[in-house]
């Protein structure tokens, strides 16, 4: 789009963009989208020189906005700035209920470098128009913008001048911006340069086109609900910046809605009524006696653990059936049984003590290939197996036994 169609177009456009200066008035309308930037060179030259070697130009500034003697804003106004070096944005819709009533922003700016403060106030002067709201609105979500992105002039032109070649509306206007995230939507990852999602919605005094139309038929709405994407023929008008999800695109005629009037109760005045004068408590009190209180306190915890302790011990101790009760209850054969199984058991274990068998290898003599010496077996009888090693050092070879070496017959030795 040629600079000079954009101009033409965004002169119908009634969005309120305005600069962050000090003690400014603005005056948006009420169903108009209103943004204010506040631009962090501007309030710059409000924080004094700093001393300190460093670059001025790139110190981090950040905002604070609240509703003058209130801790924070109107609901119908939103804030939000990206990061400590980024411009703060104040957006939102302003309602008919706020037509006449100033509001007064109290925007204080902090440089975090220099720990300086700055302080305006920005006052809104919401008008009423006769031609707003618009009878028509449709609610877009973007997959592939930011909020903070979305405000900004340039791209809300072209997304505006987008919808207005398929809709061919006289007046279009924005109406509001909101956040997925605000939606309920989740932080995307930090990955492949996903976008949060941002919900816009634009008014219009025509009908809705055909090509808008298009996403309540049957087969588009068969497409939705199998999660895939329907079939637009205007949405390569927007392809090229705006990834549009046209299920999620809502079609509003306010003329058709039905309006639902809720009765409020009566606020009242706000003051309480009189219940006359206040009597404190005289300063002489009766002081109280917590002894018996105590008392008590110990006293019946104590009784119920002694009951407790006597009953457990009576039946532990004096409750016990006994060995010679066992005895007396059973039988006699299994008794008889019973006593043959251990007599026999006690006699295979003192016969397995006298059988003669191999010694173990680790009780045999300790050949030494050098010098033909052996130590003595170790005799479970006479040493102390658990404390002497397998192998044996020459260091401990105490006891050590001579082996005469034998030497074959034969005429080859001598």
């Amino acid at each position: 789009m040629s600079a000079a169609a954009v101009a033409v177009w965004l002169g119908s456009v009634v969005t309120i963009l305005s600069r962050s200066h000090a003690d400014r008035n603005v005056y948006p309308s009420a169903g108009v989208l209103f943004v204010h930037v506040l631009e962090r060179e501007y309030f710059k030259g409000e924080f004094p020189p700093y001393p300190k070697s460093g670059d001025a130009s790139n110190d981090p500034i950040t905002f604070n906005t609240n509703l003058m003697g209130y801790p924070d804003r109107p609901g119908w106004l939103r804030y939000i700035q990206r990061t400590q070096h980024s411009d703060g944005v104040l957006y939102g819709s302003p309602t008919a209920e706020h037509v006449g009533k100033p509001t007064v922003i109290e925007i204080t700016a902090y440089n975090r470098r220099t720990f300086e403060t700055a302080r305006h106030n920005l006052v809104i002067n919401i008008m009423a128009t006769e031609e707003f709201p618009l009878p028509y609105q449709a609610e877009f979500y973007i997959k592939n913008m930011n909020v903070e992105e979305m405000l900004a002039s340039e791209v809300l032109g072209d997304f505006l001048g987008a919808v207005k070649n398929v809709w061919q509306p006289e007046r279009l206007n924005a109406i509001n911006i909101t956040s997925a995230l605000d939606r309920g939507g989740r932080v995307p990852l930090p990955i492949n340069n996903l976008k949060e999602g941002v919900y816009v919605m634009v008014g219009a005094d025509v009908p809705f086109s055909s090509c808008l139309r298009e996403v309540e038929s049957p087969h588009n709405q068969l497409r939705c609900s199998q999660e895939m994407e329907p079939a637009i023929s205007c949405d390569k008008k927007f392809r090229t910046q705006f990834h549009i999800d046209w299920c999620k695109i809502s079609l509003v005629d306010i003329n058709k809605v039905v309006p639902v009037y809720i009765t409020r109760p009566d606020p009242g005045t706000g003051i309480l009524p009189e219940f006359g004068e206040y009597n404190p408590p005289s300063e002489s009190l009766k002081s109280r006696n917590y002894f018996s209180d105590f008392l008590v306190t110990l006293a019946v915890p104590s009784a119920v653990a002694l009951v407790l302790f006597f009953i457990i011990g009576y039946t532990m101790c004096c409750r016990r059936e006994g060995v010679e009760k066992r005895n007396m209850q059973t039988p006699d054969i299994q008794l008889v049984h019973h006593s043959s199984i251990q007599k026999s058991t006690k006699e295979l274990r003192s016969m397995s003590k006298n059988r003669e068998i191999s010694w173990p290898l680790s009780t045999l003599p300790v050949f030494n290939p050098v010098s033909g010496e052996v130590v003595p077996p170790i005799h479970p009888d006479n040493y102390e197996t658990t404390s002497m090693p397998l192998m044996q050092t020459q260091a401990n070879l105490q006891n050590q036994i001579t082996i005469p070496q034998q030497r074959p017959s034969g005429k080859w030795y001598s």
